[in-house]
């Protein structure tokens, strides 16, 4: 499945436009990812319990989107937008949500 930002896809023609496509992901922050984010904030550099984190619900919700796109027909997704937000009691979860169109290209 081919999947990207931008409306079109250059070379190719789009020969149904499906409709709107969407997946989530949410992801808890457990404990021990928080201390360790903590310590990195503190004494700098980047944080990767979190980066991993971050990576995993983003391909949950592209998988998602791309798995509802083949179920209706679909063999591209066009016009991709992934959000991230943080979520419940002091931004303890992360909520990744991708949206695009479902198209038939040949």
């Amino acid at each position: 499945m081919l999947v990207t930002t931008t409306p079109n896809i250059e070379g190719k023609k789009i020969v149904k436009y499906i409709g709107l496509v969407n997946g989530e992901a949410i992801i808890g922050a457990n404990v021990m990812k928080d201390v360790l984010a903590k310590i990195t904030d503190i004494v700098g550099g980047r944080s990767g319990s979190y980066e991993q984190g971050l990576r995993e619900a983003k391909s949950i919700a592209l998988r998602e989107m791309m798995d509802q796109a083949q179920r209706l027909g679909a063999n591209a997704v066009i016009g991709v937008d992934l959000d991230f937000e943080t979520i419940g009691n002091n931004g303890s979860m992360l909520m990744v949500s991708s949206n695009g169109t479902a198209v038939v290209i040949e």
